[in-house]
C-alpha cells in the first residue's frame, strides 16, 4: 500500500500507525512509516497518525515524526487542548498537526481545541468511534446519523480558521452510500473527506471539487447588481454574493 500511494491522486496520504495496527505489530508499522517517510512524499501532504495519548506507544510515535517530519501529524481521540500541545511540544514547528475528533468528550470539548493553535491547521471527524462513543447501534464505519456532530464540529474549525474532514465511508463497493455521505460532509461546508481504498478516491475529489457550471454561476452572482436583485428567477443580495465568494476560494485552494 505504502509503495503504491505516490501513484494515486489523493491530496494526502495518511500512514497509519493507530487503528489499522494490531497491538503486536505497532513497532514494526513505525519503522515501515520510517522507511515511507524517508523515501519521498506520497502524495501532496504526507501525514503520520500516531497513536493517542494514553497508549505506550504515543511518546516514541512522535520521537519519530519529530525526526523524520512528515507534514502533518494526525492525532486520534482527541479530548482536550491539552492533547493537542503536549503532541506540538515534542514536535519541530514545521509539522502541522490535525486533530480528530471521535469521542463523546471531544464533541463537548471541540470548541476549545479547535482555539488551542500549537500548529493545528484541521479537525477530522471520526465517525465509528464517535458512533461507538455515543452507543449508536451501528456496525459499519460511516453508518449512523451524525448532522449534529458534522455541524458542531465544522462550525467550531472555520470559527478558528481551521479545515475540516471527514472521515471514511468503509462499505467497500458502495458507491451510492459513499457519493452521499460525501455529498452530506460537503454540503456541511466541509473541505474533504478521508477514504480507504483507491476507489474513492475519484468520486470524492469529484463531489469536493465545484463543477465548471458552478463555478460559472457564481461569477455572474458577483457581476449582477448590487443589494437586492432579481437573477435567473431567485432574489441574490450581499449574503449571495458572500456565498459566491465563498465557493470560488474552494475552487482556488483546490487548483
Amino acid at each position: 500500500m505504502l509503495a503504491k500511494a505516490p501513484s494515486l491522486a489523493p491530496d494526502e496520504v495518511i500512514v497509519d500507525l493507530e487503528d489499522a495496527v494490531a497491538a503486536d505489530d505497532k513497532e514494526r508499522a513505525r519503522e515501515l512509516a520510517v522507511e515511507a517517510i524517508r523515501r519521498g512524499p506520497l502524495a501532496r501532504t504526507t501525514a503520520l497518525r500516531v497513536n493517542g495519548r494514553s497508549t505506550p506507544w504515543w511518546e516514541d510515535d512522535l520521537r519519530a515524526a519529530a525526526a523524520e517530519r512528515p507534514d502533518v501529524v494526525v492525532l486520534p481521540k482527541v479530548e482536550s487542548p491539552e492533547d493537542v500541545s503536549a503532541a506540538a511540544d515534542q514536535l519541530p514547528d514545521s509539522v502541522g498537526l490535525e486533530a480528530q475528533i471521535e469521542t463523546a468528550r471531544g464533541l463537548v470539548e471541540v470548541e476549545r481545541i479547535a482555539a488551542a493553535g500549537a500548529g493545528l491547521e484541521a479537525l477530522v471527524f471520526g465517525p465509528a468511534d464517535l458512533a461507538a462513543s455515543l452507543a449508536v447501534p451501528v456496525l459499519t464505519i460511516g453508518a449512523g446519523t451524525s448532522d449534529y456532530a458534522l455541524a458542531r464540529m465544522v462550525a467550531a474549525a472555520r470559527a478558528y480558521g481551521l479545515q475540516a474532514l471527514d472521515g471514511p465511508h468503509a462499505r467497500l463497493g458502495d458507491d451510492l452510500g459513499l457519493v452521499l455521505s460525501a455529498r452530506r460532509a460537503y454540503e456541511h461546508g466541509y473541505d474533504g473527506k478521508w477514504v480507504i481504498h483507491p476507489s474513492q478516491i475519484e468520486p470524492v475529489n469529484s463531489i469536493f471539487t465545484p463543477s465548471p457550471a458552478e463555478l460559472e454561476r457564481a461569477q455572474r452572482i458577483l457581476e449582477a447588481a448590487t443589494g437586492a436583485a432579481r437573477f435567473e428567477g431567485e432574489l441574490v443580495d450581499e449574503a449571495s454574493r458572500k456565498l459566491a465568494e465563498s465557493l470560488l476560494r474552494r475552487a482556488e485552494l483546490l487548483a
